[in-house]
């Protein structure tokens, strides 16, 4: 029994120390090296100051900012420790009230907008925590934003044309704009608090 129960004990700790100590400083300073701004949590700062993340997104309610996507977390909007879609279904009654309630408050922030909305702008992403909303969505809110912050529509277009990203390597995925990136280079031009 002795004989059998050394090797299974070496074999225990020699296995804890590669994949629980070896590894993960391996792979923290190559990420450090490599990809350090992702490996920190993609931050965003204004003033020396963290003020949040370009891959979890943030409340924004008020008329003079461009509002994101739906926050699919509960009970705080863009919880990330409870990341993941509402699992509502397109026949399920609450999603249409999800959905219902988010048209009924952008026609209210608003009403002079009878455009189509885009379908990003009532809808949560399957994290929950999108920070990005398509150049159409962006383009919807323009006027709003230009209204409520004096400033022109062709400030507020520049902007978003200039906070637009690409598709990632040209192919995948969608244009985009991040609604935290956009919301700062507004306060830049025209602060409102």
């Amino acid at each position: 029994m002795k004989q059998s129960l050394r090797p299974v004990l070496v074999l225990f700790v020699l296995l804890t120390v590669i994949t629980g100590i070896v590894y993960p400083l391996v792979v923290t300073a190559v990420a450090q090296a490599v990809f350090p701004h992702q490996a920190n949590g993609s931050m965003i700062e204004k003033s020396g100051k963290p003020v949040g993340s370009s891959v979890i997104g943030q409340q924004f309610d008020a008329a003079y900012y461009f509002w994101g996507r739906l926050s699919a977390t509960t009970p705080n909007p863009y919880n990330a420790v409870n990341s993941g879609g509402s699992n509502l279904g397109p026949t399920n009654p609450a999603l249409a009230d999800e959905v219902k309630g988010r048209i009924a408050a952008l026609h209210a922030a608003d009403p002079s907008n009878t455009t189509p909305i885009p379908v990003d702008l009532v809808t949560s992403s399957g994290s929950g925590l999108d920070p990005d909303i398509t150049p159409a969505a962006a383009a919807w809110q323009a006027a709003r934003v230009a209204r409520a912050r004096g400033l022109s529509l062709d400030q507020v277009d520049g902007l978003i044309a200039q906070n637009t990203s690409g598709r990632q390597l040209g192919i995948f995925g969608e244009r985009r704009v991040n609604v935290l990136t956009l919301n700062l280079a507004l306060d830049e031009i025209k602060p409102m608090h």
